[in-house]
């Protein structure tokens, strides 16, 4: 369990550290030159310029995330990608830079239990708490599973494995930046101030039901991709994907986006902290000038409202920035004149 963040060992294991019990970092990759917008290939969305309510309205707040108080946020317009970074995506930054990921750099990264495609001498045990994380060996975004798994045929699912620092690599390669938490919040909400999820307060969609639920009902379908079931032993893919879906599943939102709940987290530029909406300004905020963990958002294909009901526009979590786990990646947005990759 993170001690800053209450819950966020659920998500995601919360550090490397969790699995080897040092801190130890590889050497750093060298920094990448000539960004350049042509190489980044994924379609666009346009957020307009917008004044909305930042934060969880509905009471569905998890304890010690820090998703209140609702505060108005004004942001300018931006452009956003429309799915998350996918395989394939990858693929191409990885071809012509050479780069290397720290779950490649480490030889291990973090798998859900009933994913781990490998021998059972590449598992490095689990965390305390989370027994449904196992640290395997040569695991990492061409071989999410493990050494027997690969992403033949996968490569318009998101790509997973991928660190914060990770990601900052990429957007300088391409010319882009990390979503900050305040443009992934209004992005996600399609225009929906205060509402639950990207298409209303109810997860099926039906407005006529008075509450939420997760529960499949008669002839309905899923809207996300999150699990179904007993967790953590039982999927029954009722949505039909065990881990990750491909970007285009689903339908996307009123501004076009695809999936930004479920399937995968998406980290974000901001450091995070849980009192920091006390303080946000009220244009353009960017999060805390430091902090040890950086934010995601989203939620993933592990998230059920027995444990987590982080799949939804307001609900935060945080990891630090060197950890991978095969259940978070990234989408980005245009650089603004002097930001950094990663903010």
């Amino acid at each position: 369990m993170n001690e800053e963040n209450p819950g966020a060992g659920c998500c995601a294991p919360a550090g490397r550290a969790v699995f080897t019990g040092t801190s130890d970092k590889p050497l750093p990759e060298p920094a990448l030159a000539d960004a350049g917008q042509g190489r980044h290939r994924i379609e666009q969305a346009i957020v307009p310029a917008l004044t909305f309510g930042m934060g969880d309205s509905q009471g569905d707040e998890n304890r010690g995330d820090g998703e209140t108080p609702v505060h108005q946020v004004t942001l300018e317009s931006f452009s956003i990608d429309a799915t998350s970074v996918t395989n394939n995506d990858f693929a191409r930054f990885v071809e012509a830079t050479g780069y290397r990921t720290e779950a490649e750099a480490w030889g291990f990264s973090a798998v859900f239990h009933l994913a781990v495609a490998a021998p059972e001498e590449d598992i490095m045990g689990f965390p305390a708490g989370t027994p449904w994380w196992r640290g395997v060996k040569g695991a990492d975004w061409r071989h999410p599973g493990g050494r027997h798994s690969g992403i033949d045929g996968l490569g318009d699912h998101p790509v997973v494995h991928v660190s914060w620092n990770d990601a900052g690599a990429y957007c300088q390669w391409a010319g882009r930046a990390l979503p900050t938490e305040a443009q992934w919040e209004a992005a996600s909400r399609g225009g929906l101030d205060g509402a639950r999820f990207p298409w209303g307060d109810d997860p099926h969609g039906d407005a006529s039901f008075p509450l939420p639920t997760t529960k499949p009902r008669a002839g309905e379908s899923w809207r996300m991709n999150i699990w179904q079931g007993t967790f953590p032993a039982q999927n029954t893919c009722q949505d039909g994907f065990l881990t990750t879906a491909p970007v285009r599943s689903f339908e996307p939102n009123a501004y076009g986006l695809w999936q930004t709940i479920g399937n995968v987290w998406e980290w974000c530029a901001d450091w995070w902290s849980p009192g920091y909406y006390r303080i946000s300004p009220a244009t353009d905020p960017r999060g805390p000038d430091s902090g040890q963990v950086r934010v995601m958002r989203g939620g993933s294909y592990l998230c059920h409202d027995s444990y987590c009901n982080r799949y939804r526009n307001s609900a935060r979590s945080s990891n630090t920035p060197d950890s991978s786990m095969g259940n978070a990646g990234f989408r980005t947005v245009g650089r603004t004149v002097g930001a950094h990759p990663g903010e």
